[in-house]
């Protein structure tokens, strides 16, 4: 049961977590370039806040079983990471139809920058981290 829910809230809350990162990130920028403060757009840096206590949550998921932050990290951060290296425009082009103008920003962004790729990678770190963890629970 445990590797059933921790598996279930890697994949379901990882883009739930990275579109609530992305898009208030992407926001947050476009306040700072427009108005010189991202105190001007409150609700983007509390769904950025949102976003990174999610990505922690999957984090923490890592405690019940790796899967989740791995399978979480595998498919929602290094495979799109992947695809752009492969195949940039076709990923580009497809990021903007499918998520729209505000958050398709953000996310050619992180995956231009390889932050996806990254955030992909950390989460399975963080599972591995979880699974070694647990079979070394008794020795200091």
């Amino acid at each position: 049961m445990p590797r059933v829910l921790s598996g279930l809230g890697g994949v379901l809350l990882t883009p739930v977590a990275l579109g609530l990162v992305i898009y208030g990130g992407a926001q947050l920028q476009r306040s700072l370039s427009q108005f010189l403060s991202v105190g001007e757009d409150p609700l983007s840096l509390f769904l950025l806040i949102l976003g990174g206590l999610l990505l922690l949550g999957v984090a923490l998921l890592g405690a019940l079983s790796g899967i989740g932050p791995m399978a979480g990290g595998v498919l929602w951060g290094v495979l799109p990471g992947l695809t752009f290296l492969l195949s940039p425009q076709d990923i580009m082009r497809l990021s903007y139809d499918v998520t729209g103008a505000s958050l398709g920003v953000g996310l050619v962004t992180w995956l231009v920058m390889g932050a996806l790729f990254a955030s992909g990678f950390l989460l399975i770190g963080a599972g591995l981290v979880g699974t070694l963890s647990r079979r070394r629970a008794n020795r200091v």
